[in-house]
């Protein structure tokens, strides 16, 4: 097994996320296993594993949702309890987000929502907010959509609506759980590369689940895979040659095993 633990970058010796050996147990059973990493500020951290492997689990935990049975997860150096459950500068896209078809609401009102944090006792919101509500949407894309109704975009576009409104709050931080599934190839990719260009233009810190490994290991810095456990944590092209990301997959390995085998072997740089 290899557990490669990234580099600290050297300009910030406080990692943007530390998990200390944590632990997370329900009903007596471990759906987290000793899981111990970094992230080092401005990295893109890839996380893969089989269904039911605690990944969304792991998701959690860093976002303070979940409390770990042992050990602790720091966030810019500071627990959950430290930040007294502030959100501000984490951005969160969740695994499923279904639009009901009459669903009234448009692009800015849903965007705007991720302005709350920035606001304590719930002030009216500022000019300054519709501005980054402008702002934000310009950069996934979707300049000029601020009236359109999110139940008539496409399936990509409402992923990138979600993505805008987790960068609308002075984001550091963005975690997103499986943010493609559903979406056909081209959209996913298309996606995968948007978070990628977003991830160097505002130095940003990306945590993402992904089911895809081969289009996540295209784009991520670091790819880990865990199974309960971490297996394996390191560059990517290393992961998906592993023999420790056969060992987490199990009986799925043979599944995936056809997309690893067109994977390109080394890489140019990232």
């Amino acid at each position: 097994m290899s557990e490669a633990h990234p580099t600290v970058n050297e300009a910030h010796p406080i990692p943007a996320v530390h998990f200390d050996h944590v632990w997370l147990e329900r009903d007596g059973e471990a759906v987290l296993e000793n899981i111990h990493f970094n992230v080092a500020r401005g990295e893109f951290l890839g996380i893969v594993g089989p269904n039911g492997a605690g990944k969304t689990t792991l998701l959690k935990t860093l976002l303070g949702l979940l409390r770990p049975s042992r050990g602790h997860v720091e966030v810019f150096g500071r627990t959950p309890d430290q930040r007294e459950f502030d959100a501000h500068g984490i951005g969160y896209v969740p695994q499923r987000y279904a639009v009901p078809p009459r669903f009234p609401a448009a692009v800015a009102d849903v965007v705007l929502m991720g302005r709350l944090c920035c606001h304590k006792h719930f002030h009216r919101l500022r000019a300054q907010d519709k501005e980054e509500v402008v702002r934000t949407l310009s950069l996934v894309g979707l300049a000029g959509f601020e009236k359109r109704l999110v139940s008539q975009l496409s399936g990509g576009e409402q992923r990138r609506v979600l993505l805008a409104q987790a960068l609308c709050a002075s984001t550091q931080l963005l975690v997103l759980d499986e943010p493609t599934i559903g979406l056909d190839l081209p959209a996913e990719h298309a996606f995968y590369a948007l978070l990628r260009r977003l991830q160097r233009e505002l130095s940003l810190t990306v945590l993402c689940v992904s089911h895809d490994l081969v289009a996540l290991a295209g784009q991520a810095d670091k790819l880990m895979c865990i199974n309960r456990r971490m297996h394996i944590h390191g560059n990517p092209d290393e992961v998906v040659h592993s023999h420790a990301l056969r060992e987490a997959y199990s009986c799925e390995f043979d599944f995936i095993a056809g997309e690893l085998a067109h994977h390109a072997a080394p890489q140019g740089p990232r």
